[in-house]
């Protein structure tokens, strides 16, 4: 994927996660909010973007468990791994790249 094309899904999980935060005060998505990275923000890397996705995927799908609970496990777990391996890869960035 293109950065913009990640950007771009960045922006519509980003609403995503406003729609589920304006329904429910509990969802906190205070892992995402760490990262410290919004959609706006495109001079940030790619890797950047790519990680966040995955975090606020993670945090969706953990939203989402009152719905459908064994689903949104497998992908809250699945989004956890590849967040997980993204921050590896940006660890080992050359600061140029980042």
């Amino acid at each position: 994927m293109h950065k913009e094309e990640l950007i771009k899904l960045h922006q519509v999980m980003s609403e995503v996660k406003d729609s589920f935060e304006r329904t429910n005060s509990e969802n906190s998505f205070s892992e995402y909010y760490s990262l410290k990275i919004t959609p706006s923000q495109q001079h940030k890397s790619k890797m950047e973007h790519k990680h966040a996705i995955f975090v606020l995927g993670q945090e969706i799908a953990e939203s989402m468990k009152d719905v459908e609970y064994s689903a949104s496990n497998r992908i809250s777990a699945r989004m956890g791994e590849l967040a997980h391996k993204t921050e590896k890869e940006i660890e080992y960035l050359p600061d140029k790249l980042r």
